[in-house]
């Protein structure tokens, strides 16, 4: 099965034409996945049991539009009795007992989970570099990252493995990747989407959202896996619309506020060529569109990662040899124990954040760093808000690159986290937001960031749409892909 020319439209027809059967469309998608991921390591587990999970399927039937489609989960969405490790080697054996909310809802519409995905350990980086298992290549080019941390399920979509991939965005981690390997990829509305079953990394900025290479597939998906659950006592009660069924292109009156800080000075020119370029496309199709100013903006880094790596030290506690996971050999005492286990067990990224955050956290740094940084923003949500009351939208570019090669700013954490720049604010702000793809910069994917109101994702998913329609790049296809047509 070759993903990259299907849409979860066409492969419902085909099953509920009977062409298709579940249970060979999985072994296909199984059998792809093994021979493309020798070059492109998105899986960190493939399920075993998938095939069994789609003869049920086509023995009571084919139903909905997700019914009997192989969709990936990133490897920080647990899923009961698939190995589910957040690419840490002190989760590495993990076996969970429950799945989570998301992976319940999808299921239970007859989604087939074919596996989990590869990523940055606990979603900390940008690039899946910090995996224990290993990088995961760009299928545009293999020696360039796929962008992180749902790096994994971003490749996996780009290179035709799967339709579509779930994975997590606390700062920038769908809508990254989904620029680096030219697909489309949401974050919706904190909120919109429950977090249970779904290993943290920061509370407050968490959101689980969708990649695919079409607008309408992961419309179709979020439908599907949004809305209320009694476990996620964040999780908002609004009522989810049919974002597939609502899609409309039209751009006629549409307002669009493009932030003059999203401009970066440290921009790549290519990417802002192709980013004005799909901008003057909503210009073309009717659309208004005004620079606006975000002053707080230039501290969005400094506040997200105060604020993210304080949750993330307190949510990290939690792992300490005991319970489950990795633990270390040869202890003396129970000190030993946790000191060994967790300076083993973590990678050098999640170290950094943890010793970062338990340092905003404490008792002489807590009003200068942790409470000013949630101060900041407060106010900087202000302004998101002021902008939003007169616009209907947000746009500026993804990413202020294109991907960069394997290893080229691993060892640099600032450099690293420079990468979030343009995309924090959405978390920041509790906002939805997406890249689609917006052209090519020296032949690598480039994407444009689209925002919107709380709880308005259809007005994302239209203006996305829109682009897509216009620039089809779903249509091109990764050049690192050999044979593929």
């Amino acid at each position: 099965m070759n993903y990259l020319n299907e849409t979860i439209d066409s492969l419902h027809k085909k099953l509920a034409d009977k062409e298709l059967t579940s249970k060979e469309l999985t072994e296909q998608t199984l059998a792809g996945i093994k021979e493309k991921d020798e070059d492109i390591s998105a899986f960190i587990t493939v399920n075993d049991a998938a095939t069994d999970v789609a003869k049920k399927v086509d023995t009571e039937g084919i139903k909905g539009n997700l019914s009997g489609i192989p969709i990936a989960f990133k490897d920080n969405i647990v899923s009961n009795g698939i190995k589910t490790t957040a690419a840490s080697k002190i989760l590495y054996n993990f076996m969970p007992v429950y799945s989570a909310t998301v992976l319940e809802k999808l299921e239970s519409a007859g989604a087939i989970n074919i596996g989990k995905t590869n990523m940055d350990e606990f979603a900390m980086g940008s690039s899946t570099e910090t995996s224990f298992f290993g990088n995961t290549h760009n299928p545009w080019n293999l020696d360039y990252v796929p962008g992180g941390s749902s790096g994994g399920s971003a490749a996996a979509v780009a290179s035709g493995e799967v339709v579509a991939a779930l994975g997590t965005d606390t700062g920038g981690s769908i809508r990254q990747p989904a620029a680096f390997n030219g697909i489309f990829g949401i974050k919706p509305t904190y909120g919109r989407v429950s977090r249970w079953g779904v290993i943290a990394f920061s509370s407050s900025l968490d959101q689980v959202g969708v990649m695919s290479k079409r607008v309408e597939d992961s419309a179709t998906v979020l439908s599907t896996m949004a809305g209320h659950d009694y476990h996620d006592s964040t999780s908002s009660e609004k009522e989810v619309p049919d974002y597939r069924a609502n899609l409309d292109k039209d751009m006629s009156g549409v307002k669009i506020a493009i932030p003059k800080e999203f401009w970066h000075e440290g921009a790549d020119p290519e990417v802002i060529k192709q980013v004005n370029a799909a901008i003057d496309v909503y210009k073309k199709l009717g659309a208004t569109v005004e620079e606006v100013s975000l002053p707080t903006l230039k501290h969005a880094v400094e506040v997200y990662y105060v604020l993210a790596s304080s949750e993330a030290s307190s949510n990290l506690q939690r792992y300490d040899g005991v319970r489950y996971g990795f633990r270390a050999k040869d202890v003396k005492n129970i000190k030993d124990l946790f000191v060994n286990s967790r300076s083993e067990g973590f990678g050098d990224e999640v170290k950094r954040r943890i010793m970062l955050g338990t340092f905003a956290l404490s008792a002489g740094s807590y009003d200068a760093y942790f409470k000013k940084a949630a101060q900041v923003r407060t106010i900087f949500i202000q302004e998101m808000t002021k902008v939003l009351d007169k616009y209907d939208l947000i746009m500026g570019p993804s990413t202020t690159s294109a991907a960069f090669k394997i290893g080229a700013k691993i060892d640099d954490p600032l450099a690293m986290y420079m990468n979030d720049i343009l995309t924090i604010p959405a978390n920041l702000a509790g906002l939805p937001a997406a890249s689609v793809p917006a052209g090519l910069a020296n032949g690598m994917p480039v994407g444009l960031q689209i925002m919107a109101k709380p709880f308005n994702e259809q007005a994302i998913f239209n203006a996305a749409y829109a682009l897509q329609e216009e620039n089809k790049f779903y249509e091109k296809i990764p050049t690192a892909l050999k044979g593929e047509d």
